[in-house]
């Protein structure tokens, strides 16, 4: 069972990985704070550990110990910053609640080779700490799904409530052996986290999420109990829990601060009656980037070097660079960014012997979009500069 949970784990930590590192993947960036909450269903596997099974008339030994739970209910809440490029750090705090699956095991009593089977009592064990995540937004070119991975670190306690295991194999004289433990101990623990956020387009920074959540704790807890038996005195003795771990299905919302929703377009400038302005004569040229880049593609050098060609065809006064960016970022880091697009464009323009005098370069950010879309959307075609001639 160790050696499975352990590829299990290693399994979806591999995925973030790959996934984090793949040449198709690009992020759905979260620019700034956000928070988070989740609840669903949790669901432990077999726990199994030992007894210190010191009692009357029984010579001291450790002994297997089983205890299983039922499925219950888990929760989480989170707060976190994201970076812009897909990376995302936040703490959450995690709870998570069990009832006990009555048990039961198979004991030799002491002048009997006849096998008696037992039920443990039943009790609630409940889990809850905090967590470190690291997680990775990637897009896969869907506007609606966007699948994160991630791992986590941190600290979780485990109370058992009246919590009853089975000593297997332990009697005294023909009873065998049940133990009760009320106790709360924390370990470390590590998590791997698989989900997916669906933006609400309704309200911008909002969205919807779903995620599976692998959890192990560490080491060995080791519970004060007490040991009853059919004849004899209660002895106080030692439930040591050695294995531990479990799987959480959430359903949640995330909410992300640093989203505007869409400017709303200024008015038109009244035009005063009787005046018909003449139209001019204008010709524009429109390069496009790649998502978050500022790189030239050899497209889009080759429509700069069609725009400079025709230059000297073109009566016009001026030439206008004017850099664009789409709402995938917060409006302060998409202004920066039509600012470097156009700086690169000038200066392709400008080896291609286009004097820099007679450019006027503007930077609008996501406030010119060709199509609009809501905050925090990726589209292509509001990636760009335009080369205008007036």
């Amino acid at each position: 069972m160790t050696k499975r949970r352990t590829a299990l784990l290693g399994t979806t930590i591999i995925g973030v990985a790959a996934i984090a590192g793949g040449r198709g993947a690009q992020a759905q960036p979260i620019s700034g704070l956000y928070v988070g909450a989740g609840v669903g269903y949790s669901l432990l596997q077999h726990e199994a550990g030992t007894v210190d099974a010191t009692v009357p008339y029984v010579t001291p030994q450790k002994v297997p110990a089983t205890a299983e739970f039922k499925g219950g209910i888990g929760g989480v809440g989170s707060v976190g910053y994201g970076v812009g490029n897909g990376l995302r750090i936040e703490i959450e705090g995690t709870a998570r609640s069990n009832q006990q699956k009555p048990s039961s095991a198979t004991v030799t009593t002491n002048g009997s080779t006849t096998p008696t089977t037992v039920s443990a009592s039943t009790g609630t064990e409940n889990k809850f700490g905090v967590m470190v995540n690291v997680l990775y937004d990637a897009d896969v070119g869907l506007t609606w799904l966007y699948p994160y991975v991630g791992v986590g670190a941190g600290y979780q306690f485990v109370e058992w409530s009246n919590v009853g295991v089975l000593a297997n194999g332990v009697s005294y004289f023909t009873g065998p052996t049940s133990v009760t433990a009320n106790q709360t101990l924390g370990k470390p623990a590590y998590q791997a986290i698989l989900g997916g956020s669906f933006p609400i387009e309704q309200v911008a920074g909002l969205s919807l999420t779903a995620e599976y959540r692998f959890m192990g704790i560490t080491g060995t807890r080791a519970y004060t109990s007490v040991a009853t038996f059919q004849f004899g005195t209660p002895a106080t003795t030692h439930v040591r829990e050695s294995s531990d771990y479990s799987h959480t299905f959430l359903v949640g919302l995330r909410y992300a601060f640093d989203v505007n929703p869409e400017p709303e377009a200024p008015p038109a400038a009244p035009v005063p009656q009787g005046y018909a302005p003449a139209p001019a004569a204008v010709r524009t040229y429109i390069v496009f980037f790649d998502f978050d880049s500022a790189e030239l593609t050899q497209r889009a050098r080759d429509i700069i070097a069609d725009a400079v060609r025709a230059s000297g065809r073109i009566q016009h006064t001026r030439i206008e660079v004017s850099g664009n960016a789409d709402r995938s970022g917060t409006p302060a880091y998409n202004q920066a960014l039509s600012l470097r697009r156009a700086e690169v464009v000038a200066a392709e323009m400008e080896r291609w012997g286009v004097p820099r005098q007679i450019m006027d370069i503007h930077a609008y950010g996501d406030t010119r979009p060709l199509v609009p879309t809501a905050a925090g959307v990726r589209e292509p075609q509001n990636r760009r500069v335009e080369i205008t001639y007036r």
